[in-house]
């Protein structure tokens, strides 16, 4: 994919895969919301106390691999240190995600049910990527 393709394919929102290095053992890999920001970063929220975090905290990086389950199928990996970590703000953080993978309604409804009050917000900027696109 092109540079334009894949931050194209990083807007939508698709559920993407943290890979993040856990010492002595394979790396942490599980689904996970992101967002793709404008300055070209990848955020993504979790509690603070959650293995995600505390792994990421330790290895000051992570990777990420967004895909199209349908066909003709495609991918996108991105991987990179940690920029930036914050307290998470509902309406600049929490809200936006919930839209994004749920809808407005859906969204609201999640945010409104505290799930994300007291998470954190990180910040990863890519240095590597890998992308394919069979459709090509």
């Amino acid at each position: 994919m092109s540079k334009d393709e894949r931050e194209a394919f990083l807007r939508l929102p698709h559920v993407g895969v943290i890979g993040i290095e856990d010492s002595g053992r394979g790396p942490l890999t599980v689904p996970i919301w992101f967002d793709y920001t404008d300055d070209g970063h990848i955020r993504v929220l979790m509690h603070p106390e959650s293995k995600k975090a505390v792994l990421i905290d330790a290895a000051g990086r992570f990777s990420l691999c967004s895909q199209s389950e349908q066909l003709p199928y495609q991918y996108v990996m991105v991987e990179g240190p940690v920029v930036d970590r914050q307290p998470c703000d509902v309406e600049a953080h929490a809200r936006p995600m919930a839209h994004r993978y749920l809808g407005q309604k859906m969204g609201d409804d999640y945010v409104g049910s505290g799930q994300d009050s007291s998470s954190v917000v990180y910040s990863m900027k890519p240095e590597r990527w890998y992308s394919v696109d069979y459709g090509k």
